[in-house]
């Protein structure tokens, strides 16, 4: 079996939206990083949320955790949580994101 790649793991939390705004977090940008160990073992993945008072925020780090823990070959998830560069959907989210968010 080959490892995940980084691709496949962004692929595979695609469906993940955030709760509040019913978009994927990927297409909103909230994913900004996907690390995964040579061996496809190990999944690091860096994420940000909407906003710092996020009271979802707990929930959806969970919910990243477990779509990666449930990929094939995966047998340690990891979610790390970061603040800067705050999110800012002008520059991270999606064309397609942005313009149903009516941000031109």
């Amino acid at each position: 079996m080959r490892p995940m790649t980084e691709d496949q793991v962004r692929e595979a939390l695609r469906p993940v939206e955030d709760p509040e705004i019913g978009l994927s977090l990927v297409e909103l940008g909230l994913i900004r990083d996907v690390d995964v160990s040579e061996d496809g073992r190990r999944v690091r993945v860096t994420m940000t949320l909407t906003t710092p008072f996020c009271p979802e925020g707990p929930y959806i780090v969970e919910e990243v955790r477990q779509t990666v823990a449930a990929l094939p070959g995966v047998e340690v998830a990891e979610v790390d949580l970061v603040w800067s560069p705050p999110w800012d959907p002008r520059t991270d989210a999606s064309e397609e994101v942005q313009a149903e968010l009516g941000i031109w």
